[in-house]
């Protein structure tokens, strides 16, 4: 990766999250920035096309708006590319990576309900011939990846409550379109709600509601961290007995990016709790695992370290189809 330039670090540092709730927010960023609108806007078009963000919206937290998984396939090497094609056509699959592990092809889903995603699960099934395993979410410790870029690993703020009974079926197209992305034009809201048929101020009311009540987990620049220069990025797995105070410590913990409880398959995949270490080197990344490792909640915990090695799919979730 060529070295960032230093605006555009700053721009994705202070934005990925807390993204201005107002009918021209790129003019608010530039004036926070020091830069007028046009450029604003100029960088993160750039940004987008180098592949070095997936977008500017929100992220929605998991089985609120839809239902989502995990899933894992242990793909022999010489079918990699195949079985990678055949999970990437799935329009639901929105995240897709290659680990070094067995099972090494994992791969997020989601849809709109829980009917269309065992659909797509079995899908996927049938299509490659292989066993797959489904690791639905328990519950979240921390699933807010917009992490600083500059300096050394931090804490990632924790978990909070969602409100669930805030969520209205008006929303689904709503969260759906964010998920997808604002277009990068002065107005953005002004251009959803047009899109959507609604008066803008609702529109930003509303995700101001969304936010608040914790089914948008956050609205702002959507990273793409491996072409930011972080290639070590590992996924962790820990068997342990006392998954919620082992997990509320991994989130706590500067590096962790990401921690969570998923069900076991049993005599399969005995872990149960997983966290994300997203860093720039293998050493970096194995240094914050040392210290998670020296965790009172962890000691002598069995774990996997799988470090991701190709990305296939990055895209924002799927909430409804397509008309």
């Amino acid at each position: 990766m060529d070295r960032i330039d230093p605006t555009d670090l700053a721009l994705l540092d202070r934005f990925q999250r807390d993204f201005p709730l107002e009918a021209r927010p790129f003019a608010r960023i530039g004036t926070v920035l020091g830069l007028d609108e046009a450029e604003v806007i100029g960088r993160l078009a750039r940004m987008q096309a180098a592949g070095r963000i997936s977008r500017v919206g929100g992220t929605v937290r998991p089985n609120t708006a839809g239902a989502s998984t995990l899933a894992a396939l242990a793909v022999p090497e010489a079918r990699i590319d195949e079985v990678a094609a055949i999970v990437g056509a799935e329009p639901g699959v929105n995240h897709s990576y290659l680990r070094e592990a067995d099972w090494n092809l994992w791969f997020v889903a989601t849809a709109p309900d829980g009917a269309a995603l065992s659909a797509m699960l079995a899908r996927i099934e049938a299509a490659t011939g292989l066993r797959l395993l489904d690791l639905r979410l328990v519950r979240p410790f921390n699933i807010d990846l917009g992490f600083p870029l500059a300096g050394g690993p931090v804490a990632m703020p924790g978990g909070r409550q969602v409100e669930t009974a805030a969520l209205r079926p008006e929303d689904r197209p709503l969260l759906h379109a964010l998920s997808a992305g604002l277009e990068l034009v002065p107005q953005p809201y002004a251009a959803l709600a047009l899109k959507l048929g609604r008066e803008e101020g609702e529109v930003t009311a509303r995700i101001g509601d969304l936010l608040a009540a914790g089914i948008l987990t956050r609205l702002g620049v959507i990273v793409r961290h491996r072409a930011l220069g972080y290639t070590a990025n590992a996924m962790v797995v820990w068997d342990v007995a006392q998954t919620e105070a082992a997990g509320r410590a991994l989130a706590a913990l500067p590096g962790v990016t990401l921690a969570y409880e998923r069900v076991a398959v049993p005599g399969v995949w005995p872990y149960r709790l997983y966290c994300m270490i997203h860093a720039r080197s293998r050493s970096e990344a194995l240094a914050v695992l040392e210290t998670a490792r020296a965790l009172p909640e962890l000691a002598g915990a069995d774990h996997r370290v799988l470090f991701s090695t190709r990305c296939f799919k990055q895209s924002g979730a799927r909430l409804q189809e397509a008309a």
